[in-house]
């Protein structure tokens, strides 16, 4: 067949999701009957709560299956404005609500909303990869702030920051805990970021999927909280992470109405709707699941615990995270090249750092069993890779 399609500037300015990449590599592997231990996708092992479950059973019996308001059920978007309010953030109710299939479309959307051709989009490196993408989608340029000179914390890069925003800014993004790093801001930290935000009338995108998965009693202090920061900060969550319903593909942002009444464009022309007996259990989770989110965390925890004490034991040193259930593995400068070798001869699927804008790492996950995990640090350092 000869080829006849012309392909749009907007999408081959976008490389293809280095997470992804590697999870179809280890598939492969796996496919071939090859013991691969995959760390490599942001995904929690454990299998999705039975009272969740049971609410979508009885959503399905209910006959919920057809199109839902395009916001989101009246009920769903209520019990997230009073999880929004348990976490200070007054400022949202239902109305500022916007239920969609996934956190990752809720970013997307927020992105096409926002973001024009030539608009600068602020990074805090490394970032989740997916960000990139969708700025470059949008038209956006962008502009990163690196972290990991200082172990991934925010504070002392906040002169760094202070050097790269201006009035001209149009978006800055910031994710705590956070993909890759684990790392928790901390309060003075987003008190800079505040500060900045209102200096230059920057809107921020305060990414909080992992605000459930911290460790060691640290809290995280959403950044919609701050003084300055109710009618500028766009707060984006979802179900995945903490509720273990990845597939479930349910998520949301919440802002002011009028970015709602734009980004309903993008969102009813797209997606139309999340799926409806799915934001049925979303309920559930938000009401009666507190209890399971916290013995998941606590076991990531403990798999965290484990993981530093075993590169430590192997002359090692890892940042520790206080959230998410990543972390950033040094390894060679050329990372790629180690990425590659360490799935090809150990069997032991990751993400290089450079995905992230962060080359000499790699990113683990640890949303695996201990068992497995103890599998994949023995396997790296009968190999040399450590």
């Amino acid at each position: 067949m000869t080829e006849q399609l012309t392909f749009a500037e907007r999408v081959q300015r976008v490389s293809p999701s280095a997470t992804l990449a590697i999870s179809n590599k280890a598939s492969e592997l796996k496919a071939e009957g090859v013991d691969v231990v995959d760390l490599s996708v942001g995904e929690p092992d454990f299998d999705t709560p039975g009272n969740i479950k049971g609410a979508a059973e009885e959503a399905l019996d209910a006959g919920e299956t057809g199109y839902t308001p395009s916001p989101g059920i009246p009920r769903l978007r209520e019990a997230i404005a009073e999880k929004l309010h348990a976490d200070g953030l007054d400022q949202y109710g239902p109305e500022n609500v916007m239920v969609t299939p996934g956190g990752k479309q809720a970013l997307f959307e927020v992105f096409q909303t926002l973001v024009e051709d030539g608009d600068e989009v602020v990074l805090l490196d490394p970032a989740w990869v997916s960000y990139e993408a969708m700025a470059k989608i949008a038209g956006g340029d962008l502009s990163r702030v690196d972290t990991a000179q200082y172990d991934f914390a925010l504070e002392p890069a906040l002169d760094d920051l202070a050097e790269v925003v201006s009035d001209g800014t149009t978006l800055l993004v910031v994710n705590s805990p956070g993909n890759p790093h684990g790392a928790v801001y901390t309060d003075a930290a987003l008190e800079g970021v505040r500060d900045l935000a209102v200096e230059h009338d920057i809107t921020v995108v305060s990414d909080e999927i992992y605000k459930e998965i911290t460790y060691d009693g640290v809290e995280m202090t959403s950044l919609g909280t701050f003084d300055g920061m109710g009618d500028r900060t766009i707060t984006v969550n979802g179900f995945s992470k903490a509720y273990a319903m990845t597939g479930w593909r349910l998520g949301y942002f919440a802002g002011p109405e009028s970015l709602l009444d734009q980004a309903g464009k993008v969102h009813g022309h797209s997606v139309s709707c999340a799926t409806n007996f799915v934001q049925h259990a979303g309920v559930e989770a938000l009401e009666n699941t507190d209890e399971a989110v916290a013995e998941m965390a606590a076991a990531f925890e403990e798999r965290r615990d484990m993981l530093v004490d075993a590169f430590q034991d192997r002359g090692v040193d890892v940042v520790e995270p206080k959230g998410a259930f990543y972390m950033m593995l040094p390894v060679a400068d050329d990372d790629q090249a180690w990425c590659d070798e360490a799935i090809s001869d150990a069997h032991v699927a990751t993400v290089p750092g450079s995905a992230f804008g962060t080359p000499g790492y790699a990113r683990i996950s640890y949303a695996n069993s201990t068992e497995r995990l103890r599998e994949a640090v023995d396997r790296l350092d009968e190999y040399d890779l450590l």
